[in-house]
């Protein structure tokens, strides 16, 4: 271990310039092959993009090939808590002393050039993985996946695109189209590709990408087919069908992440991930920060016992669609109470719009410690003339307080930012 804590490092790294995102591949390919060219040693590679769904359907994907004795590594962005969370080696976080090494190994290599915190950063995960045997990295892009520090990888085993919708404008661009050409940059020559059910404009620029590299594109709700019938999850492709355990995780969009991530078990034949496996896989799976019901910790302890309370990172308008669907299912009757918060990066009011007929209420507060939260007045400014009771609070605590008064048994729902998120996990996970 270095003498350097990896605390230490990574608050250097994010002093590097450019400070901001700047999708490229010159800097990273440069720093790789400083290193020797790490990305060339991994074992078999599921890289995946997408909008919404990449975490949760590499989270099952995971789950199921664990469950069929693989040894599987996963690379994720963001954390929620602790950076070690987005290198993921056998399962578990990587621990302090080998992320320490790595990181140092990756400062020194660079030398104080130009390169971004996500690229030196994803550089110190492909050393981990190359140097921690396994069967399987799953490997999940930052933004966007033509440009983005991941596509170094250039022989995939298998590549993913789970639905693709409009975030992240300002780098991908402000149509559909020409976010699923970005995200179709991950297709490779000779690599089968694996999709979810894709608006019909996105579907067109990945299914002309894959036809100019001659590969085989499986399209789900054409190729495969995955839907719910109570309390099992029904899959069905060319092989057959299967009849399955529904996720653990909760949201009718977790489905359809089941059945991508199902689809991607098949595909991977030799390692075997049979029906058992992937039920078991169903059952275990575990992705914090989406819909996840929270049963400790000092927020709990705030609101009555017949109180339930969620917490949801989603922030984008396709998340508020998914989060609308789920809700009537999740409350139960019961009355739903949103407390927001968002960055002012965000859609904000395309987000809360599916949501504001499902709810009772809605409270905005800031993301703590966030220079681009959002001011909750703004929020609430959005929501004038909407026909919901809307307030503001200075932090979900007050905001929770306050919440505590009203006729239970009642849903709380804290969503609107994966930083929000994280904040909260902290002392109540």
């Amino acid at each position: 271990m270095t003498r350097f804590s990896s605390e230490l490092i990574l608050a250097r790294l994010h002093a590097l310039h450019p400070k901001s995102i700047d999708l490229s591949l010159d800097r990273i390919e440069r720093l790789l092959a400083r290193l020797g060219h790490p990305e060339r040693a991994l074992p078999p590679v599921v890289h995946i993009a997408g909008t919404n769904g990449k975490g949760s359907t590499l989270a099952m994907l995971d789950a199921m090939a664990q469950a069929a004795g693989l040894r599987v590594h996963r690379y994720i962005s963001p954390h929620l808590v602790r950076f070690n969370e987005r290198i993921l080696l056998h399962g578990t976080p990587i621990a302090e002393s080998l992320l320490a090494d790595v990181l140092d190994e990756c400062e020194r290599a660079n030398g104080g050039e130009p390169i971004t915190f996500f690229e030196i950063t994803t550089a110190a995960a492909f050393l981990a993985f190359a140097a921690v045997p396994a069967d399987l990295v799953l490997l999940e892009t930052g933004l966007g996946g033509r440009l983005d520090a991941t596509n170094t990888v250039d022989r995939p085993r298998l590549t993913l695109i789970s639905p693709v919708s409009m975030d992240h404008e300002a780098h991908l661009g402000d149509r559909i189209e020409t976010i699923a050409f970005e995200k179709a940059g991950i297709l490779k020559p000779g690599v089968p590709a694996i999709v979810a059910p894709q608006d019909p404009r996105a579907l067109a620029v990945i299914e002309k990408r894959a036809q100019e590299l001659a590969i085989p594109l499986a399209v789900g709700g054409r190729d495969w087919q995955v839907e719910s019938e109570g309390a099992r999850l029904v899959y069905t492709d060319s092989c057959g069908r299967l009849d399955l355990p529904r996720p653990k995780l909760d949201g009718r969009h977790q489905i359809t992440n089941a059945g991508l991530a199902l689809a991607a078990a098949r595909a991977l034949r030799e390692f075997a991930i049979g029906p058992a496996a992937c039920a078991l896989g169903l059952r275990r799976t575990r992705w914090p920060g989406r819909l996840q019901r929270l049963e400790r910790g000092p927020l709990v302890e705030l609101l009555p016992p017949d109180f339930e309370l969620r917490l949801d990172g989603g922030h984008n308008p396709a998340a508020g669609e998914v989060l609308a669907e789920s809700l009537p299912e999740l409350a139960r009757g019961r009355p739903v109470h949103l407390v927001v918060g968002m960055l002012r990066t965000k859609d904000a009011r395309t987000f809360l719009a599916p949501l504001v007929p499902l709810v009772r209420s809605i409270t905005a507060v800031p993301v703590p410690d966030e220079p681009l939260s959002r001011e909750p007045a703004e929020l609430l400014a959005l929501l004038e003339g909407r026909g919901v009771e809307a307030a503001t609070a200075p932090s979900v605590e007050e905001a929770l307080r306050r919440l505590a008064t009203a006729p239970g048994p009642a849903l709380v729902l804290i969503c609107g930012s994966l930083y929000l998120a994280g904040a909260i996990l902290r002392d109540n996970g």
